[in-house]
């Protein structure tokens, strides 16, 4: 089984790691060149590099979110391309009935199979991943947005439970429509949607947020830790409110904007929101109203566990495609 497995996926399986070679050089090559750019400016500058280091950066986004960009869409390529026509093909072809009509019996030959193909699958988006994750290191220790949509999904561990899942449904969904188009086109469709629908609905409950309450305070009065502080004003007169966005070093801030609120604990109305004063002087209105804000955040020590209770959930959901796939091919498929 695991010969047959190789000589139908051979090609495939040598062209991917020819590409995983080519991406790990440019990888190294861009990251050293990277790290040596970093180096230069820091050398260059007597502890104020803010805005070069912020100029660098501005520089070097593109490239990283094209990279990005790019792995986040490997598990459902793979998942397209390997995963669905697993089993979709055979039964496309009608070579199934020669298949199982031999020494080895359908469960087996699909475990084998998902085994070997599915687990190079995993294994090479993992280690792109991996790559990724040492590559935009410098870039990511800079920006702090590691928890940030479109980064967090592609470094560590997490891309191996995408891949994992991505490949499951490939092959249940083979499995249920038995033709190789359509059956890439619903693996497509269910990964994007896991892949849009887990960071929003998903990822913000895995584990309980902390609350913090600050001062509403402008840029020269930020509390420690506290990287920015955006106000935003709605309303007029007695209707006047303030709402605050809140940026915290490192952290994932959950809550989004929040309203300003008095020394009493009730949202700032009216004058208490400092609306009508400019901005010379709105630090010291803000600072006389004693206005604050309560922030709900994940501090940035939970990351890795993050990443594995994702990477977990990921692994855990590709089991219900496995399980739904071997169900169908013992008692439904004939």
């Amino acid at each position: 089984m695991i010969w047959l497995t190789w000589r139908q996926f051979r090609v495939p399986l040598l062209v991917t790691l020819a590409l995983l070679g080519v991406v790990a050089a440019f990888l190294l090559i861009t990251g050293i060149g990277m790290r040596d750019g970093l180096d230069e400016i820091r050398a260059g500058c007597a502890g104020g590099c803010g805005d070069s280091l912020n100029e660098f950066v501005r520089q070097q986004q593109t490239m990283v979110s094209a990279v990005g960009a790019a792995l986040i869409a490997v598990p459902g390529l793979l998942g397209m391309a390997w995963g669905a026509p697993l089993v979709a093909r055979e039964l496309e072809s009608g070579t199934h009935r020669m298949i199982w009509n031999q020494g080895v019996t359908r469960t087996r030959w699909l475990m084998v199979r998902m085994l070997a193909v599915g687990g190079f699958a995993v294994l090479t988006t993992g280690l792109l991943g991996l790559m990724v994750t040492w590559w935009a290191r410098p870039i990511d220790a800079i920006t702090q947005e590691r928890f940030t949509p479109l980064v967090f999904e592609v470094r560590g561990v997490v891309p191996f439970g995408y891949a994992a899942f991505a490949f499951a449904v490939g092959v249940c969904a083979g499995l249920l429509v038995r033709r190789t188009l359509p059956a890439m086109a619903v693996t497509l469709a269910v990964v994007a949607a896991a892949q849009i629908l887990v960071p929003l609905a998903v990822r913000p409950h895995l584990m309980p947020p902390e609350t913090r309450t600050l001062r509403v305070a402008g840029p020269a009065g930020l509390e420690k830790g506290i990287t920015g502080m955006g106000l935003q004003s709605r309303g007029s007169g007695d209707n006047a409110r303030m709402d605050v966005i809140v940026e915290m070093a490192g952290a994932w801030v959950t809550s989004g904007r929040s309203p300003a609120l008095t020394p009493d604990g009730v949202p700032a109305t009216g004058a208490e929101v400092c609306a009508d004063s400019g901005p010379a002087s709105q630090g010291k209105c803000l600072e006389q109203a004693g206005l604050r804000v309560e922030v709900e955040y994940q501090p940035g020590d939970r990351y890795w566990t993050f990443q594995l209770l994702e990477a977990a959930l990921y692994l855990a959901l590709a089991g219900l495609p496995a399980g739904a796939g071997f169900w169908w091919l013992r008692r439904r498929l004939s």
